[in-house]
């Protein structure tokens, strides 16, 4: 399976994060699995692909080339491909996993997660999506999400379109024993719509 980890790209956050980017590459490579991620030379993505490597993963790193250009790409990647801007590289991302992973991140990370959300919602695919809740980080956008089912902006069944995990074991079960569910329509409550 082909793995996809959306996660940080910082070199200045907390070891505890660290620990856990190191812990998820080293069971997607004793799990003979590879890594799918954005091909560069530090923070968590760094981290979580170096591990996944030395337990046996195959990895493509999927860098766009201005990231490139400032000497930010993994130069140990099995693959790597430089794409010429961010949305190509999103699309190859997707494409080419099984499975998705975010580690705690910031904005691009976000913005990653996200997006395979709201693909799974209007079924453009049906694969795993996780979030991997190292030290409570995404708390506060779990609690977002409740507040967008409970005013009715989203459906709560959409929680089944991903799983939270408590860490990095958690989301690898969850990954290996994935069982795609069907999903609504996101279109409900809308004049001639059922």
């Amino acid at each position: 399976m082909n793995i996809c980890v959306f996660c940080s790209s910082s070199n200045a956050i907390a070891d505890v994060y660290f620990e856990e980017a190191r812990l998820l590459g080293t069971l997607i490579g004793d799990n003979r699995h590879n890594i799918v991620y954005g091909g560069s030379n530090v923070g968590l993505m760094h981290a979580c692909a170096e591990a996944a490597r030395e337990a046996g993963a195959v990895s493509l790193g999927i860098i766009p080339q201005s990231i490139h250009d400032r000497n930010l790409a993994s130069e140990h990647d099995d693959e790597l491909i430089v794409t010429p801007n961010m949305r190509e590289r999103k699309y190859l991302m997707r494409k080419r996993s099984d499975a998705f992973i975010a580690l705690p991140g910031g904005f691009g990370t976000l913005e990653e997660i996200l997006e395979v959300i709201t693909l799974k919602q209007l079924h453009y695919h049906n694969k795993p999506i996780v979030f991997i809740n190292t030290n409570g980080f995404y708390d506060a956008l779990l609690q977002q999400f409740q507040r967008s089912y409970d005013e009715i902006f989203a459906r709560e069944e959409y929680k089944k379109m991903y799983y939270v995990a408590k860490d990095a074991s958690d989301a690898m079960e969850y990954v290996e024993n994935y069982q795609p569910e069907e999903l609504e329509s996101k279109w409900f409550n809308v004049p001639g719509k059922k």
